[in-house]
């Protein structure tokens, strides 16, 4: 009887670590990068009441007979296969299509992890969700601050769009040195278009004087009236043509200013415009993301926070880049999804509740037998 429920205890014991395996599987469901654990049994040792006996001329081989004293777990396995990816159109969430790890410090410790949700610091480094750094080909990742934009390619290649180094410090240089020409030139620049607009005006409004006196010369000039009115009109028209060549003399003027200042002007702005040109914003690589794997990976020890670390068990790390043999690919604005199956973890947790109401009735069983055992001394 005691057998018979020392069994169902460990019966009871497995299937409570089972459905603690399937609860932390079901709570890490969304968990991006999580890789959920299976529980394997096996049995305890079996008491042997009768050995095995071989055949013989008279009488045939005859099997042990042996009773089992329960079970114990065989393993709790970390399943590495992939989960499925969801977009996020964000540069830095990566997700591997493939096998392979991302690298982060810990402190001096390398770590692997699966969960790719990165993220720029204010220094310009790449790290996770809580300040470790992505490790690359030759360490830290660091974007330039005043990069305009960044993107990241299938084999893990950082690229951003920036100034060249010192770029932005020239360019400081130029626009000061051109300030000073400016300033003198845009006045005489201003002066110019100014007179122009004036001379323009003034020959508008001879043209419509011009025209006002030829309409009053084709009048009867014996008509006093309209003889006055043909003075009059040509004096308009005498004016007009005085103010044109007054506008032509300050356009004269301002021309000889605009020309005299300009040349300073050309050359720092040439100086202004070669500079800007030589300093362009170009694509450039900030480094490329180094992916870690493992023959084992199975072995590998989970530490919490998405975070794997190296055991005796995992086999020595690998090394390597996206788009090796073995390495994968990474795969920007996308990160890979738990691979927990909601349908399987219910299924499992069922099973796992049967079983261990099953053998609580072995031991309320074993019990009452024993209860009827105590009843016979009465």
């Amino acid at each position: 009887m005691l057998r018979s429920m020392y069994s169902g205890i460990s019966g009871l014991r497995n299937f409570q670590t089972k459905l603690d395996v399937i609860g932390n599987n079901i709570a890490n469901v969304n968990t991006y990068g999580f890789k959920k654990g299976r529980t394997i049994f096996k049995d305890l040792i079996s008491q042997t009441v009768a050995g095995a006996s071989a055949p013989g001329d008279a009488r045939g081989g005859v099997n042990p007979k042996q009773v089992g004293l329960g079970s114990q777990i065989a393993a709790i396995d970390t399943l590495h296969t992939g989960g499925s990816t969801q977009f996020t159109g964000n540069t830095l969430d990566l997700a591997v299509a493939g096998d392979g790890f991302f690298q982060v410090m810990q402190g001096n410790e390398t770590m692997y992890t699966r969960a790719g949700n990165f993220y720029m610091d204010s220094s310009g480094d790449i790290v996770d969700g809580d300040g470790r750094y992505v490790q690359g080909e030759s360490g830290k990742i660091t974007i330039p601050t005043t990069a305009s934009s960044m993107s990241v390619g299938q084999d893990g290649t950082v690229y951003f769009v920036d100034l060249p180094q010192g770029g932005a410090a020239k360019i400081a240089a130029a626009e000061v040195a051109l300030k000073g020409p400016a300033k003198t030139f845009e006045p005489f620049e201003t002066a110019l278009k100014d007179a122009e607009i004036v001379l323009k005006t003034n020959k508008a409004d001879f043209k419509a004087a011009e025209v006002a006196w030829k309409k009053a010369a084709a009048g009867d000039q014996s008509i006093p009236a309209v003889k006055d009115a043909t003075d009059a009109a040509l004096l308009v028209k005498d004016a007009e043509a005085a103010k044109i060549t007054a506008a032509e003399v300050k356009v004269v003027e301002a021309q000889l200013a605009y020309d005299g200042a300009k040349p300073a002007y050309d050359k720092a702005k040439n100086d202004f415009d070669k500079v800007m040109s030589d300093n362009k914003a170009t694509l450039q690589e900030a480094g490329q993301i180094q992916m870690a794997k493992f023959s084992n990976p199975g072995g590998l020890e989970k530490t919490g926070g998405n975070l794997f670390r190296e055991t005796a068990n995992s086999g020595e790390v690998l090394t390597g880049v996206a788009l090796q043999q073995g390495f994968g690919k990474v795969e920007s604005g996308f990160l890979e999804m738990s691979n927990v199956d909601l349908a399987e973890e219910f299924t499992e947790m069922i099973v796992a509740q049967r079983g261990f109401q099953a053998n609580t009735r072995i031991i309320t069983t074993s019990d009452e037998i024993l209860q009827e055992l105590v009843n016979l001394k009465r």
